[in-house]
């Protein structure tokens, strides 16, 4: 039975075995430098933090191993991943701990935490700008926003350029279409945060290249995408299963070819709560 909800067009793929190694490979990928963006926000010694739609908890137990100070609340939708982010991360309990909550309707005390984190989640539900509203609601004055909104037409090969980029378009404008998600939100965020009245309004981005990242890091992310995606992206593109396995299969190829250069770039938008 599909777990899928008119808020959650993609539960079906969030639940999926491949979005655990997803959640992973793109932690392993993208944290490195995420981290040295963290580092520049002015936050309390011993802050809370929230993050929001923490599925399988790689973000969340990195913030906590990072500040050692803190208290970090992890909220997803899917209680799979939650159990799954609870085991894992036992060792960091009580410190990081794990709640199934909406994006949509935290059910938290306003202006609660210091930094409040929202990885991988913004182009995956409708009406982002309602999530960023509850995200702002629970971040103290003086808090900061972390939002990594993904945009895949951010992501260029060497090889059949033309082809990849026209398949991407066709993804990203078939699903906004169909399920009402916007695959391009990352460049839509910072109109978003200056909407609700945020300041410091700054955006960024992490570099998954072939250079910045271990090939076979970068790799195991378009597995990952190839094993949970590629039926949904036929489906909705209209492009044949095959076809779209064999560009997922391309891609791949290019990224562990060490005469090709691939990038995907990923933008982080932050604010300050006033």
């Amino acid at each position: 039975m599909s777990l899928n909800t008119p808020e959650n067009p993609q539960a079906d793929q969030m639940a999926d075995e491949s979005m655990v190694r997803t959640l992973d490979a793109q932690a392993r990928a993208i944290w490195p430098q995420e981290v040295q963006l963290i580092d520049r926000y002015d936050l309390p010694p011993n802050l809370r933090i929230l993050d929001a739609g923490s599925g399988t908890g790689e973000g969340a137990s990195r913030l906590a191993d990072h500040f050692p100070r803190s208290r970090v609340l992890g909220v997803d939708v899917l209680e799979e991943n939650l159990t799954r982010a609870r085991e894992r991360f036992a060792a960091l309990a009580p410190r990081l701990s794990f709640e199934q909550l909406s994006v949509y309707d935290l059910q938290l005390p306003a202006q609660s935490f210091d930094l409040t984190v929202c990885r991988h989640v913004l182009h995956t539900v409708p009406h982002p700008e309602q999530a960023v509203a509850e995200l702002v609601r629970v971040t103290r004055s003086g808090g900061y926003l972390h939002l990594l909104a993904e945009d895949y037409s951010m992501i260029h090969f060497e090889q059949h350029a033309a082809a990849l980029d026209g398949f991407w378009q066709a993804v990203a404008n078939k699903f906004t279409a169909t399920s009402g998600i916007d695959m391009r939100s990352g460049r839509n965020v910072f109109g978003m945060l200056a909407a609700a009245g945020l300041d410091n309004i700054a955006v960024n981005y992490v570099i998954v290249d072939t250079v910045r990242v271990p090939r076979p890091v970068f790799a195991a992310i378009l597995e990952a995408w190839r094993d949970g995606f590629a039926g949904p992206c036929a489906e909705v593109t209209g492009i044949a299963l095959d076809e779209v396995v064999g560009y997922f299969e391309n891609m791949i190829e290019q990224v562990h070819d060490p005469r090709r250069y691939v990038v995907w770039m990923v933008p982080i938008v932050s604010a300050r709560v006033p």
